[in-house]
C-alpha cells in the first residue's frame, strides 16, 4: 500500500488508509466466501484475534504504547492477507503459528511498522507452507460446486476438531495443483482445462475471485491509496511471459488469462506486492520490483515445486529491495 513508512504519516492517516484497504478486500472476501465456504470468514476472524493479542502482548513487552499501534489497522490487514492465502479448512493452532511468526518474528523483531524488510503476511504463509504441508493441503473441490452441502457447522468442526474423513470427501486439488499435476503427466493443456474444475477463463470459481480483487485494486489506485506502478508491473510481466510460451506450444503452457485469474495473483498484484515497507520505494525501482514479482511467480509455477510461487516471490523481491533501491534512487542535484 503506497503509503510511507509511519514517521511521515501520522497514526490517523495510517488507519485511514488500513480502512479503505480493508473495504477493497470486502469484495473478494465475500465471492470467496460463496465459493469456498465460512471458513475464510472464520479463518479472517481468527487471524486478526490472534494478531491483536500477538502485537498488543510483544508491544507491552517491548514497553511501548499499546493503543495507538492495535488501532492503526495494520496488524488486521496482515492478519487478512494472511488468513485469504491458507485454505479455508486450516486448522486453527496452524493459523496462530502463522500469525505468530508474522507478528512476532517478520515484523517486531526487526523493529514493527516500517522496518520489516519482509512482507509479514507471506513470511507467515511460507513458514507455516513449510512447516505443515500435509494440513495447508486440503481445499475445496469447486468441480461438484453445485453439489456441496458442507454445513457451516460442519466448516467450524474442521477449522477447531480437523475431521479427517470430512475433509478426504469435499477436498481436492486447486486449478494450478491440478494443472501442474497433469502437466507433469505429460497431459496438455487443452484436455486437462476439459476438467470442471476449470471455468472460462481460469480455474472454477478462483476467475470470479480474482475479478473481485481486481475490483477491490481499482478502488485502491483511484483513492490514491496505492500506485499503479507495482499491480501492473506485476500482472504485465506475468501476461508478456505467459503469453510468450503459451505461443510457443500451447499444449504445455496454460494461457495468459489462466494465470491472471487463478491462484492468488490479483490479490498479489493489488494487496501484497504494495505493501510499502517492504516493496522498492523509488519510481524506477517500483517498476524493476513489479516485473520481478510477476516473472517469479510464473517462473516458480512453471518450473518450481509449488503450484502458486505468489509467497515465494514476494520474499524473494523483498530481499533485493535495498540492492533495486540503491541503484533506481534518483540522483541529488549536480550528482553525476
Amino acid at each position: 500500500m503506497q503509503t510511507s513508512s509511519p514517521h511521515t504519516h501520522s497514526e490517523n492517516a495510517v488507519a485511514i488508509i488500513m480502512r479503505k484497504v480493508l473495504y477493497a478486500l470486502i469484495p473478494g472476501i465475500l465471492v470467496s466466501t460463496y465459493f469456498f465456504g465460512i471458513g475464510i470468514l472464520v479463518n479472517c476472524l481468527l487471524a486478526v484475534v490472534f494478531s491483536l493479542v500477538l502485537e498488543a502482548s510483544v508491544l507491552k513487552i517491548r514497553q511501548q504504547t499499546i493503543r495507538p499501534v492495535i488501532t492503526d489497522g495494520t496488524a488486521i490487514i496482515t492478519a487478512i492477507l494472511f488468513a485469504l492465502t491458507i485454505s479455508p479448512y486450516t486448522s486453527w493452532w496452524v493459523s496462530f503459528t502463522g500469525i505468530a511468526f508474522a507478528i512476532v518474528i517478520a515484523k517486531h523483531l526487526f523493529g514493527g511498522l516500517g522496518n520489516n524488510p519482509f512482507n509479514p503476511a507471506m513470511a507467515g504463509y511460507v513458514f507455516v507452507l513449510s512447516s505443515f504441508p500435509v494440513q495447508m493441503a486440503y481445499w475445496p473441490d469447486l468441480s461438484g460446486f453445485s453439489e456441496q452441502t458442507l454445513t457451516t457447522g460442519q466448516n467450524i468442526s474442521i477449522i477447531f476438531l480437523g475431521l479427517p474423513n470430512e475433509l478426504d470427501a469435499i477436498t481436492g486439488a486447486t486449478p494450478l495443483t491440478n494443472m501442474k499435476l497433469e502437466l507433469g503427466l505429460m497431459t496438455m493443456v487443452s484436455e486437462i482445462e476439459s476438467n470442471p474444475l476449470y471455468g472460462s477463463f481460469g480455474g472454477k470459481g478462483w476467475e470470479w475471485v480474482a475479478l473481485a480483487y481486481l475490483v477491490g485494486g481499482i478502488f485502491l489506485i483511484i483513492n490514491k491509496v496505492i500506485r499503479w506502478e507495482i499491480p501492473l508491473c506485476v500482472l504485465g510481466s506475468i501476461f508478456i511471459i505467459s503469453l510468450l510460451f503459451n505461443f510457443v506450444d500451447t499444449d504445455v503452457y496454460p494461457s495468459a488469462m489462466f494465470h491472471l485469474f487463478t491462484g492468488g495473483t490479483m490479490l498479489c498484484a493489488f494487496f501484497i506486492a504494495t505493501d510499502p515497507a517492504s516493496s522498492s520505494t523509488t519510481p524506477k525501482g517500483k517498476i524493476l520490483y513489479g516485473i520481478g514479482v510477476g516473472l517469479f511467480i510464473y517462473i516458480i509455477r512453471t518450473w518450481g515445486s509449488y503450484p502458486d510461487g505468489i509467497a515465494f516471490a514476494i520474499l524473494i523481491m523483498n530481499g533485493l529491495v535495498p540492492l533495486i533501491d540503491y541503484y533506481t534512487r534518483p540522483k541529488a542535484l549536480g550528482e553525476k
